[in-house]
């Protein structure tokens, strides 16, 4: 929630957060996706590899956000590193859409 806050507060319109694929899915269906922010490990112990191809495949900015980045199996534009500063984030998100910090 609060990356959601620090996103918005700089102007970028947020949806989700979501905890599964199909929650993501039923997302993504519903609306126009510049990127997203995907943890590699969900809800139960899903992964988001699917997930991640899926977004990739219709041109959205995947930035994986996980302490496991070693065991992606997706294209993912940018890895955050568990934990990142907002620096980072803004860095990872910049080629999407002109996102500036405040």
């Amino acid at each position: 929630m609060a990356m959601k806050s620090l996103l918005e507060a700089c102007g970028a319109q947020v949806s989700g957060p979501v905890a599964t694929v199909a929650d993501a899915d039923r997302l993504i269906a519903a609306s126009v996706v510049d990127a997203a922010l995907i943890d590699m490990h969900l809800r139960a112990g899903e992964r988001a590899d699917a997930l991640i191809r899926r977004l990739h495949d219709r041109g959205v900015r995947v930035v994986v956000t996980s302490g496991d980045s070693g065991q992606l199996q997706s294209p993912v534009a940018a890895t955050l590193l568990k934990p990142f500063s907002e620096a980072e984030l803004f860095a990872a998100l910049r080629p999407a859409r002109r996102v500036k910090p405040g």
